[in-house]
């Protein structure tokens, strides 16, 4: 038998996670039957989306999340012993595959649950494929480059730049001519941007967000990537240029508000129609599966402008299964400085 460590919602956060909202469980995994395998965790994900999910999760259910692991008994010859996998396998040490739906049918891919290492990552730390060669390397490589479309001498904003999505969207519009106007709450961050060739790097904390793009910007925003929303946009898009487009990637301000949800929250929109309207604004929001198909040409891209010096990433890693919660919550503290990782 092998003894796995969860973590499961123990009451539902009211505002910014408390490590009181998430509860650590034990449980025995069986022996794995013909076709079935047992996987350990080796590094665990954690994301902003993780926050909006939890709103509809039930009480003591496995937090979700994605991980990659190692497959360590086996009885399915696709999977032998010493075989990593990355999916989404949950707030979990070690997990008994393949998981089987409702109906009995396995789930076998990217978002559902699981799928083999891809070779791009081998020669980095594996961590990166929760990361800069994982979904929210995709999530930057096409919603900045699909959505945005960049031009050479577009004016390109980003908010949450040190993350490992910004600071990937950074770099990327820099290698498209671009002139990066970049946001972030800390001067660590902010040097961090300036390291990367921001062209203006500032701290929406200590910073007028409004006047540093008016200064940097005077003929408008071109493309605006936004992992924000809220009070952030309402000073964005009224600088917009016109036929300017915008890239709805992410509104972490808004993940801690259970009134601000998808159906049933109160219209209180900083986008402006008339704005919009009179600017011809393309706004459009994205889910990074969009690009399933595609996924492998996301992933070549970044590995190889990663191997040739121009696209750069950090990892801020927390050690320890254990403190998975507390890594989590500290993507709402600006604890992280690329992407978050917890090593198990």
């Amino acid at each position: 038998m092998v003894l796995a460590k969860t973590w499961i919602l123990d009451k539902v956060p009211d505002g910014v996670p408390s490590e009181d909202n998430f509860k650590l469980v034990n449980e025995e995994l069986p022996t794995p039957n013909d076709g079935e395998f047992i996987v350990e965790a080796e590094w665990l994900s954690v994301d902003p989306y993780m926050r909006y999910m939890i709103r509809d999760m039930k009480i003591g259910a496995i937090v979700t999340g994605s991980q990659v692991a190692r497959v360590i008994e086996s009885k399915n010859a696709e999977y032998p012993v010493g075989t990593r996998l990355v999916g989404q396998l949950g707030w979990r040490s070690h997990t008994l595959l393949p998981l089987k739906k409702a109906d009995g049918t396995t789930a076998d891919d990217l978002f559902s649950n699981f799928a083999p290492l891809l070779p791009e990552i081998e020669g980095l730390p594996h961590s990166t494929a929760l990361g800069v060669l994982g979904m929210p390397g995709n999530t930057a490589y096409f919603g900045f480059l699909e959505i945005c479309k960049p031009r050479p001498g577009d004016v390109v904003v980003v908010n949450a730049a040190a993350g490992v999505v910004g600071s990937a969207v950074c770099q990327i519009a820099k290698m498209k001519g671009c002139k990066v106007i970049a946001f972030a709450g800390s001067a660590d961050k902010v040097s961090w941007l300036r390291e990367l060739g921001a062209d203006v790097a500032a701290n929406y904390k200590t910073d007028d967000v409004a006047q540093v793009i008016r200064d940097a910007a005077p003929n408008g925003v071109n493309c605006y990537f936004d992992n924000v929303g809220g009070e952030f946009s309402s000073k964005v898009i009224p600088l917009m240029a016109s036929m300017g487009r915008v890239s709805l990637c992410g509104a972490i301000s808004t993940y801690n508000d259970h009134t601000r949800h998808i159906g049933v929250s109160t219209m209180c929109s900083p986008l402006s129609e008339g704005t919009i309207i009179w600017k011809q604004l393309r706004v459009e929001g994205f889910i990074v599966t969009r690009w399933l198909p595609r996924w492998r040409e996301g992933i070549k891209q970044m590995r190889d402008w990663i191997d040739e010096g121009k696209l750069k990433y950090r990892e801020t890693v927390t050690e320890g299964f254990e403190n998975q919660p507390k890594a989590f919550i500290g993507l709402f503290t600006g604890d992280n400085i690329g992407k978050a990782v917890v090593k198990v």
